[in-house]
Order: structure tokens, then C-alpha cells, then sequence
């Protein structure tokens, strides 16, 4: 039976209700985890480098595993994927909430990290597959929303659990979540035939991830271990040799897990160009803006979570209107804007000075964050559109791992343009603060730049699409 014809051009609300609740619980969960260290490490008697890997663990298995579960999706269905996916994070939530070391925590950690990959990868092909007509860009725009809903809550959230209940409760707050996302994909998502001719590509999945770790903890310890220590040096190493055996073995592969010819698609490639450009300038601001808000306006706690707060508060209003708009206006004409509107966020954070007022940081977080909101939900349809339907899960793993590629990058530019700019500015003899508000303006400034390229790139996809709709994706499904 045709999913989609019997479901029509309005889409399937229930299957989107799914994705949400995925989306939902693996952002909110990346954001009230990260309140929580500095509690989890008091309470474990652990250093920041050893309560840090609750984090890097994490998100080391999420970015081996992001275009392997996609194609696993692809191959063996989402219903079963998204189902595994929600029973693995919410029974890794329990082991959590429960570990009695830090150990055995980081351990239940990494197997939370698998079910995300696994939700997260398959969240936008059960969009597409849901809504082949006209309102796929409301869909993707409401996924947008989630996103900056499950970032703002989290923090807020965090706080009130850690203080009321402990830092257990972070993790126990997943359980209804995942319960709910499981029972709702059992129910609302149709069972799909399994490709049963074709076969997992294990070696290929192995030798990406080699290279993804290789890769990962060279850009996150470059900084702390210095960029031409052994370390490091191993790690690009291992990265290098890795993707290389990875990119011949794919080609070579008769049933690749990467399909490198979906780069010779322009609307593909040049979308998730775009898209990690726009991560790598967002985190500029978001690894540094926190420093400033505490060290140059000495604001508690409390007040910084605010501030931060307005970035994902002003996408939640202008994703949902951009997906909205994404049926009806050129898809590189809303996600140039977002990417103009970005850079000038950027740009006006960096003109901050130590004693600015703070209605200007707020401003700025403002502009950033409804730049992010026009520019997200568009270019995800613009990349998923532009794809073979049987490929679907596997671009929506791409698109996920640019995306935490890119945040990863962002931070690594950040810091190192700090870093230099700031001690170019103590060998000229400034101040310890004046040399901060140097490092810190040159790294949001490179950060708008960024984002004026990625604009600029983004504006010559403009003939590539037209006003209407995204051409329908048909998806074959057995009864459920």
C-alpha cells in the first residue's frame, strides 16, 4: 500500500509526532546534562577532564554512528529503527540515573549516545516520508521549534531537578519522555518493507568511525594538548589514513553505507556546505559569549541563562514561520536571508565592550537566533528534497553529523582565534580584560564572516530551486 497516498498532501501529524518527541528528548538531554556537571563532579570526587567525557563520550557516538543508523533506517525500516532507538536511550537513562561511578555513568553515557544516533538520524526521513505534499515545510519548520524549545527548557529545567531532587533526576526525566516516543512509534509509524538484498556495510561503518574519532578528538584537545603534540598529531593522522581507506573501500563497496555519488548532487552538497558553515559561526558565539557575560559583566548564573536563553527563544518564533514560508518561497532566498540576518548578529555581538549595556547582548542574541530560525528548516527541506527517497535516512545522517561536525569546528575556531588574539594583546601590554574583549571580538568577528560566505554561497543556489513545493517522495509500506 502506498503510505503516502492514503495519508495525502496534508502529511501524517501523528508520524510527526514521533519525530518530535525524539528530537525533543536528545536536545533537551544534551542541554540539562551539561547543568549538571559541575554537581556530578562534585558528588564523584572527579576532575572537569574526567566529567567531561560524559559529554565527549556522548558525542563521539553519536557522530560514528549518525550515517549507519541513517542507511540501517533505510534498509530495515524507521518504525523498527526510531523503536530500538527510543527503548536503547530511555533504558540507558535508567543506567544513568542509577550508576553508582563515574565509570559505570560515562559506560551508560555512550549507550544513551547510541539510541540518539539512532533517533536522530531517522527523525527527518519519518518527516519526509510523512508529508510528501505541500506542508512538509510547516513540518520541518515545527521540528525547528522543537529544537529551540528542548534548548531553552533544558538549562531552566536543569536547575529546578539538580536543586529539588538531585543530579540523578536529569537523567530520570527521559523515562515518561522515551516511554511516550515508543508508545507512539509502535502506534502511528507504518512498518516498511525491509530491503532484504541488500547488505550492512560493517567494514565501511568500522573504518568511518576510526576516522571520526581520529578526527574528533584531534579538533577537541588541540587546543589543551597543543596542535603539533604527538597526540594530536596521531589523532589526524589516524583521521587522514582512515577516510582515505574509508573513501576507497565505499567505491569499491557493492553496497556502500555512504553513497559518495549523492555529492555529485549540487542542491545536496552545497546545502550541507552551508549548513556547517552556519554551525562553525554560530558556536563562536556559543562557546565564548558565557565567558564574557561572567568575567565582563559579572553576571550570576541565573542572569547568564537568561541572556542565552533569547537565542533559542527567537528561533522557536522564526522557524516555525520560516518552514511556513519554505512552501511557498524559493528555498535559497529564506536561507540566505537567515544567514545575512545570522552575520549581522555576529557582527553586532562583536562590538561589545566590557561595560555595554546588557540590552545589547541580548540584541544580539536575538538577531542571532532568528537568523538561525529562517535559515534551518529551509535548507534541511532544500537538502532532503534534492535526494533519492530510498537514500532518505541516510541524508538525514549527513545532515546531523554536519551539524555536530560543524558546532565542533565552530568551537575550535573560537578558541583559537581567541587565544591569538588575546595574546597578541598581552604582548602589546593590555590588560588582563582588555585583552579578553581583543581574543573575543576577533573570534565573533571571524564567526559573522563565516556566515556572510555561507550567505553569499547560499544566494547562488537560488536557480537551483523554484517557488513550489518539493517534488512528492513515495515510500512503499506494508500494512502495520
Amino acid at each position: 500500500m502506498q503510505y503516502n497516498d492514503v495519508k495525502g498532501s496534508a502529511g501524517d501529524w501523528r508520524a510527526l509526532s514521533v519525530a518530535l518527541s525524539g528530537t525533543f528528548m536528545s536536545t533537551l538531554d544534551a542541554n540539562i546534562v551539561n547543568t549538571a556537571l559541575p554537581t556530578i563532579g562534585q558528588g564523584f570526587g572527579a576532575s572537569l577532564p574526567q566529567v567531561q567525557w560524559i559529554v565527549g563520550g556522548y558525542f563521539l557516538v553519536i557522530s560514528c554512528l549518525l550515517l549507519l543508523f541513517g542507511r540501517m533506517g533505510d534498509m530495515y525500516g524507521r518504525r523498527f529503527m526510531t523503536s530500538l532507538g527510543f527503548l536503547i536511550f530511555t533504558a540507558t537513562s535508567l543506567c544513568c540515573g542509577s550508576a553508582p561511578s563515574l565509570g559505570l555513568l560515562i559506560t551508560a553515557r555512550l549507550g544513551q549516545g547510541v539510541g540518539a544516533a539512532m533517533l536522530m538520524a531517522n527523525g527527518p526521513a519519518i518527516i519526509m516520508a510523512a508529508f510528501p505534499g505541500p506542508t512538509r515545510g510547516r513540518a520541518l519548520g515545527l521540528l525547528g521549534l522543537t529544537v529551540a524549545l528542548g534548548s531553552l527548557t533544558g538549562p531552566g529545567l536543569g536547575g529546578i531537578l539538580i536543586q529539588g531532587f538531585g543530579w540523578r533526576s536529569v537523567f530520570y526525566v527521559n523515562l515518561p519522555i522515551g516511554l511516550l516516543g515508543l508508545t507512539l512509534a509502535q502506534r502511528f509509524l507504518p512498518r516498511q518493507e525491509r530491503l532484504s538484498e541488500e547488505r550492512l556495510d560493517v567494514a565501511g561503518a568500522v573504518l568511518f568511525a576510526f576516522g571520526m574519532v581520529g578526527f574528533l578528538l584531534a579538533i577537541i584537545h588541540g587546543h589543551d594538548w597543543g596542535w603539533t603534540s604527538p597526540l594530536v598529531l596521531l589523532g589526524i593522522g589516524v583521521a587522514v589514513v582512515a577516510f582515505a581507506v574509508f573513501y576507497l573501500w565505499e567505491h569499491r563497496c557493492p553496497q556502500p553505507m555512504l553513497d559518495f555519488s549523492l555529492f555529485r548532487i549540487w542542491p545536496f552538497l552545497s546545502g550541507n556546505i552551508v549548513a556547517f558553515l552556519s554551525f562553525l559561526s554560530m558556536f563562536t558565539n556559543a562557546i565564548l559569549l558565557p565567558f564574557y557575560l561572567h568575567g565582563q559583566q559579572h553576571l550570576s548564573p541565573l542572569a547568564t541563562g537568561l541572556v542565552l536563553s533569547s537565542l533559542p527563544l527567537s528561533m522557536a518564533v522564526s522557524a516555525p514561520i520560516s518552514g511556513y514560508l519554505s512552501e511557498r518561497v524559493n528555498f535559497a532566498t529564506l536561507t540566505s536571508i537567515g544567514l545575512g540576518i545570522m552575520s549581522c548578529g555576529l557582527f553586532w555581538l562583536s562590538l561589545l565592550g566590557g561595560d555595554s549595556p546588557l540590552w545589547r547582548a541580548y540584541a544580539g542574541q536575538v538577531i542571532l537566533g532568528l537568523g538561525a530560525g529562517v535559515f534551518m528548516s529551509p535548507n534541511n527541506n532544500s537538502v532532503l528534497s534534492s535526494t533519492p527517497q530510498d537514500k532518505v535516512g541516510l541524508v538525514g545522517g549527513v545532515l546531523a553529523l554536519v551539524r555536530n561536525v560543524g558546532m565542533v569546528t565552530g568551537i575550535a575556531v573560537a578558541i583559537s582565534v581567541f587565544e591569538g588574539g588575546q595574546g597578541l594583546a598581552k604582548m602589546g601590554g593590555a590588560t588582563a580584560d582588555a585583552a579578553f574583549m581583543v581574543g573575543f571580538r576577533a573570534a565573533l568577528t571571524t564567526g559573522a564572516c563565516v556566515a556572510a560566505v555561507a550567505g553569499v554561497l547560499s544566494v547562488s543556489r537560488r536557480r537551483l530551486f523554484t517557488s513550489k513545493p518539493a517534488q512528492e517522495h513515495r515510500v512503499v509500506h506494508k500494512n502495520a
